[in-house]
């Protein structure tokens, strides 16, 4: 294999393939991106054995040919090249090793073969459908933040995908929970979608996902199956298998009643949240809000290092109410907010609450009270 290709172009699919290549193998493969030469183009290619990444780049191609190399180092001699550089890759005779040629630089990375790299074999997808970046982004930025780290709840580490009938007509619906908040964002379904099976798509895939679709004129094809999920955004292939796992019945926990209305600009009440919770143990973190009308006041208590208190005008005509958050979750769920203002319905301090954007009814949250 012999290829000339710029510096510029190597770099950004590089970037885009190793991070999924984990710092720590026990399995030498694992560690290495695949590259293979062929026509005009290079196709570089990286797994964990869970999520695959596959892209092609336009190339010189003088000898075709394919080798695996590890990935971490590829990336991190073209990352220091200086801009606009032509690199050339070059396999050696006898396989061994490959050099990379960059002006006066030179270096040699041991290969290894490419019959040993693993296949993520897709199978066959079901349901195959088009999405615009944008939507397939809000989908993701609104729930990812709510996704569990728990591994033991290893069926909560990834985003609930499936279609939904609604009064507006089919919804593409994406559910993250991980037991004390949930979030949950709706699209018009996509032609080709209905009756998808419902996926939990792994957190990992999802945190790639998020560094693609940062193009909003791209639009990305997504194929599904039972097991595995494929997404093309522009010369990107990236192949996941989903989590194996039943998603709890998210329905159960949004709450229908809450009747207490709650009224707030988000940026003065993230910004006091954030204020207060300076003084709360970190831990706990734990933030309480008391209502009266037109009057939100917020309070930590930390026996510790002391308290903090303060005061927002607000829109509140109920009756008074005392409730407690933790004070993490309450900043995550307003930085997913696009208008000036968010809704908070109530119903007892001890009940889910109902958060809502105001200029976005696509989106909505719940949030499991704290004592305090």
């Amino acid at each position: 294999m012999r290829v000339t290709i710029e510096r510029s172009n190597l770099l950004k699919s590089l970037n885009h393939v190793h991070r999924v290549v984990e710092r720590r193998n026990t399995i030498p493969i694992l560690s290495n991106v695949l590259l293979k030469a062929d026509g005009t183009s290079l196709d570089l290619k990286a797994t964990d054995l869970d999520l695959e990444v596959t892209e092609a780049t336009a190339a010189n191609v003088e000898q075709a040919g394919s080798t695996t190399v590890p990935a971490h180092l590829l990336y991190d001699i073209v990352r220091k090249l200086p801009d606009g550089a032509e690199v050339m890759l070059a396999v050696e005779p006898d396989g061994g090793s490959m050099s990379v040629v960059s002006g006066r630089s030179k270096f040699s990375l041991q290969c290894l073969p490419e019959s040993d790299f693993p296949d993520l074999t897709a199978g066959d997808f079901s349901h195959t459908f088009r999405l615009q970046s944008t939507d397939l982004k809000m989908l993701i930025d609104r729930t990812q933040f709510a996704i569990s780290t728990e591994e033991t709840r290893y069926y909560l580490n990834g985003i609930f995908v499936h279609t939904i009938e609604e009064e507006g007509g089919l919804k593409l619906r994406a559910v993250a929970t991980d037991g004390h908040r949930l979030a949950r964002a709706d699209v018009d379904a996509p032609s080709g979608s209905e009756g998808m099976p419902g996926i939990i798509v792994p957190r990992k895939t999802v945190g790639e996902l998020q560094k693609l679709v940062d193009d909003p004129d791209l639009s990305v094809t997504v194929e599904v199956s039972e097991a595995k999920i494929r997404f093309t955004i522009g010369s990107v292939l990236l192949t996941s298998k989903l989590i194996d796992g039943t998603f709890p019945d998210y329905q159960r926990v949004i709450p229908s009643g809450n009747d207490k209305e709650l009224t707030v600009d988000c940026a003065p009440f993230a910004a006091a949240v954030d204020r207060v919770s300076t003084i709360s143990s970190e831990r706990g973190r734990a933030v309480k809000l008391a209502l009266a009308e037109g009057l939100l006041t917020l309070t930590v208590n930390n026996p510790d290092s002391g308290s903090a208190t303060e005061e927002l005008a607000v829109g509140y005509k109920n009756e008074d109410l005392e409730i407690g958050f933790n004070a993490k979750y309450l900043l995550d769920i307003t930085a997913q907010f696009s208008g000036a203002e968010a809704v908070f319905l109530f119903a007892d301090p001890g009940s889910p609450t109902l958060v809502r954007d105001v200029a976005e009814d696509s989106a909505l949250y719940v949030l499991m009270p704290m004592r305090v």
